[in-house]
């Protein structure tokens, strides 16, 4: 047996910043710095409060943020279950591209960071255990072959844990057996059910995957410093991870490249507030409006071509709420018709129940691409048929934000404080250039999410000064 397992943990344990190239430090940046804005933009929800209020009732009296605006200081892990479910409240949070199932944000990154502060550690140690905690949830993921989902698992509730394990495991500078223990740990707490997308009902559930995965990986790290233990073998044994979440599995896949191949970089930022399996077929729709100028009520169907997760657990063409809606493939696809799909604020409860945009959705059928159904691609094929009889195809297997497309620090910084808008201005512009620099940070103090300032208080600054203008002018004559 190779010891897949434990391979892992003497790579998690042994990784130093000194070893990690500076692209793979910047995207562990922009994964962290893009998780606090989507928490940010996320805080409001009404799943979100609810979140929330219960880790505020159980963790109060600690030193972690939670990065809602003006969010209260807490533990270590009821801040990281809250910003763990609060990064995923709205679809906007990062993963890999190709998907692995995996959402480093959310997940590993968040954790992390909840830990360094109540540990009061800076940006270095932060920035060391987010990529080996990215370098080993990544090959989780990749040697799932998504065959936790096929089986009915929410992926990223799956994996999450050992990520967040690994990363905590880092800052808190383990050996390698308690690495390994840590993740033994873990790996017993890997759930998540992904029954909400079948039944109709219940996508709050969702959220909360990521941010049990989150809080899970720091218990099983605070129990592996105390001693107690967990199997060596979680990710490959008979009775592991792998075998039983997955079945079929690419064991190797745990171990390829480790040390010299950088799976960090593959972690993606979204453009869209929708599922992944949606970017395509909605970048496709923008290329074939900007080309064609076309408009919503000039089409009479639409066709994508696409994975065999699209054309079954994502085709919802009548989806139930506003959750299911960024879940649904048909219905992002309709709205990117009628609304400006990169803002988040366009999924609201208006569209949801917009005739034209709910009427599209049921024009969408989702079927498997050939290349797809062999494995081949990630990709999608939009045909538009117009009612004047044009049709319109575009092929799609890459968009801004995927690894072969990065966002320059300028469209990070503007995606940042698009998601931000509602907060203090000033101060989020401040907050991302100092995330920009972390590893100059001796205190992570700083990251926090500042509310914006009240808006009554400014209105009656500007009516007072309303008055006082017509005053001066009446004496100047």
């Amino acid at each position: 047996m190779a010891q897949e397992s434990l391979q892992l943990a003497e790579y998690a344990a042994g990784l130093s910043l000194r070893d990690i190239p500076g692209p793979v430090i910047q995207r562990a940046k922009d994964a962290i710095a893009d998780t606090i804005a989507a928490i940010a933009f996320g805080a409001h929800l009404p799943w979100s409060r609810i979140i929330v209020g219960y880790a505020q009732k159980r963790g109060a009296g600690g030193k972690a943020y939670v990065f809602a605006p003006g969010g209260a200081k807490l533990q270590a892990p009821a801040a990281a279950f809250a910003n763990g479910s609060l990064a995923h409240a709205f679809e906007m949070d990062n993963l890999t591209w190709p998907n692995t199932g995996v959402h480093p944000g959310a997940t590993m990154a968040m954790p992390a960071l909840a830990v360094a502060q109540e540990r009061g550690l800076g940006g270095r140690a932060l920035l060391e255990a987010v990529v080996a905690g990215s370098e080993l949830m990544i090959r989780v993921g990749r040697a799932t072959k998504h065959n936790n989902e096929t089986r009915g698992f929410h992926a990223p509730g799956t994996t999450g844990p050992f990520g967040s394990a690994a990363a905590v495991g880092r800052l808190l500078r383990f050996d390698a057996p308690m690495m390994l223990n840590a993740l033994g740990i873990a790996g017993s707490t890997s759930a998540g059910l992904l029954e909400f997308a079948k039944s109709g009902t219940g996508a709050m559930v969702k959220r909360l995957h990521l941010g049990r995965a989150a809080e899970s990986g720091i218990m099983a790290a605070h129990l592996a410093e105390q001693g107690f233990t967990g199997p060596v073998s979680v990710l490959e044994g008979q009775f592991g991870f792998l075998n039983v979440y997955c079945g079929e599995h690419d064991l190797p896949a745990l171990t390829r490249g480790l040390g010299s191949e950088w799976a960090s970089l593959r972690i993606m930022l979204k453009r869209f507030p929708v599922h992944i399996t949606s970017h395509t077929s909605v970048q496709a729709i923008e290329d074939l409006r900007r080309e064609h100028g076309y408009a919503g009520s000039d089409v009479a169907s639409i066709a994508v071509a696409g994975t065999p997760k699209m054309a079954s657990v994502h085709n919802i063409p009548e989806p139930a709420d506003l959750m299911l809606a960024q879940y649904s493939l048909p219905f992002n696809v309709a709205l990117a018709h009628y609304k400006d799909a990169r803002d988040p604020a366009s999924f609201n409860m208006k569209n949801f129940n917009d005739p034209a945009i709910r009427a599209l959705a049921k024009l969408v059928t989702v079927t498997v691409a050939d290349e797809a159904a062999h494995g081949h691609t990630i990709a999608s094929t939009v045909t538009v048929t117009l009612k004047d009889g044009r049709v319109l195809t575009r092929r799609v297997d890459s968009f801004k934000g995927t690894p072969e497309q990065p966002l320059s620090v300028e469209e990070m910084r503007e995606k940042f404080l698009l998601l931000t808008r509602h907060c203090d201005g000033k101060a989020m512009a401040r907050l991302f250039e100092r995330l920009q620099n972390l590893e100059n940070e001796k205190s992570l103090d700083f990251v926090k999410v500042d509310a914006a300032k009240a808006r009554k208080a400014v209105t009656v600054k500007r009516a007072a000064s309303a008055q006082k203008k017509p005053v001066k002018r009446a004496k100047a004559r």
